[in-house]
């Protein structure tokens, strides 16, 4: 029993890139304990997209489509997964920790009766064996999981590198599924969408977050959140904020970065006006760089910054806009 299955999201008809990084972490893995790499995909009009993924490390694709999928449903995909999972003699089970695997690997983990390890950071083959490694404590020690059973586990977005789609090929495979709508929980019945277009901030190479110190955009930091707006769009980076940003409701929650918002991974992160409260560092200090602009210099976000930048919002961010938008152009 050396397979991984990796469960690869979809967005919008194509593969979603957490579920493409899932889906190389998974590859690397199963070559490793010497199996193979199977990708499950859920949902209708999926076809071409299915026939894509031996290009970026599947061994053979599974595809589930019907009406079971026609919406989303964490109870459909955990179903699909956990069947799959035997099915397939899963020593590794994969998946994304998105919203939709945070939502789905639980409940499948549970249905075969196997512990979840989440938010994983590393993953490896020990003695022909899976090996798991994942953040504990706000970030302060990472904690080795192993199992006794199969590994059920959700990659952190970000962390492990996008495949690049190589000449490869997989088959791909209808699964025949033994349930159907009326079977269900629970069914999402309409998902509103925010701006088209829009980054995640949780699969954003680059991330432009700000807090408190921004100021209230409806008042006198109305120009602020428009500076860095104006500066994500300059660099295409996507806007995050603090918790106190969304519970004052001068941001979506979708855009919070914390312990309880998103956790991210980018390239670059720029924070603003963010004092460095241990709930935020929790879901930023993966980032690769991190740059932090605040007028206190004394602010615990420095202590974690790679770069810093004493100065108010209100003049720092012109600045840099001006400074990227010169780079950027030259």
């Amino acid at each position: 029993m050396s397979n991984v299955l990796v469960f690869v999201e979809a967005k919008d008809g194509k593969a979603s890139k957490a579920g493409l990084q899932a889906l190389g972490a998974g590859a690397a893995l199963a070559a490793s304990l010497g199996g193979k790499c199977i990708a499950l995909l859920a949902g209708n009009g999926l076809d071409a997209e299915a026939a894509t993924l031996g290009a970026y490390g599947a061994s053979r694709t599974l595809l589930a489509s019907g009406e079971a999928f026609s919406k989303h449903s964490p109870d459909a995909m955990a179903r699909l997964i956990a069947n799959q999972a035997q099915a397939q003699g899963a020593a590794v089970v994969l998946a994304s920790a998105t919203s939709v695997g945070k939502d789905c690997m639980p409940r499948a983990a549970a249905m075969m009766k196997c512990g979840l390890a989440s938010d994983i950071v590393e993953l490896r083959a020990e003695g022909g064996k899976p090996v798991a490694v994942r953040p504990v404590f706000a970030g302060k020690a990472r904690v080795t999981v192993q199992a006794s059973g199969a590994l059920f586990a959700t990659l952190r977005p970000n962390v492990f590198a996008t495949p690049a789609r190589g000449g490869g090929s997989a088959p791909v495979e209808a699964v025949k599924v033994a349930f159907s709508l009326a079977d269900l929980k629970a069914v999402v019945k309409e998902i509103v969408s925010g701006a088209a277009g829009k980054l995640d901030v949780a699969e954003a190479e680059i991330v432009c977050s700000g807090g408190r110190g921004m100021k209230d955009p409806a008042g006198e930091g109305k120009q602020n959140w428009a500076n860095l707006e104006k500066l994500a769009a300059t660099i295409g980076a996507a806007v995050g904020a603090s918790r106190a940003v969304v519970d004052a409701g001068w941001r979506p929650h979708g855009e919070q970065v914390g312990q309880t918002g998103k956790t991210v991974s980018p390239k670059l992160y720029i924070a603003v006006a963010i004092s460095g409260a241990i709930q935020h560092l929790a879901g930023m200090s993966g980032s690769k760089v991190i740059v932090a602009v605040n007028k206190d210099a004394q602010a615990p976000i420095f202590k974690v910054a790679d770069y810093g930048i004493v100065g108010s919002a209100e003049d720092v961010l012109p600045a840099l806009i001006e400074a990227f938008a010169a780079a950027l152009k030259g």
